[in-house]
């Protein structure tokens, strides 16, 4: 069966291509809930009106669709909480000096 952790760490296998970073260390993951092979993330971008959304949202979808005893992926977008940089994982803002 498929785990809350087993879904964040194929979101970390998404990348930002702008800033080279992956969606989970970004913060762009607000939320993950399982509930047998039906996954449900919530999540935002950096920006509103990212050129990069689609793309995103498609390979997030990708990631958590592959693993095994997933059956549904449900993305759900939103900016509310709006991102703040204050989301980026604390040890990546270290290496980033933020």
């Amino acid at each position: 069966m498929v785990t809350e952790e087993d879904v964040r760490n194929a979101l970390r296998k998404v990348y930002d291509p702008e800033i080279g970073l992956d969606i989970v260390s970004l913060g762009l993951i607000y939320d993950i809930k399982v509930d047998g092979g039906k996954v449900h993330v919530k999540m935002t971008l950096t920006v509103p009106g990212c050129p990069l959304m689609n793309m995103l949202l498609s390979h997030a979808k990708r990631a958590v669709s592959e693993l095994e005893g997933v059956e549904d992926v449900n993305i759900e977008l939103t900016f509310d909480p709006p991102w703040t940089p204050d989301r980026i994982d604390p040890e990546v803002r270290k290496m980033l000096g933020i």
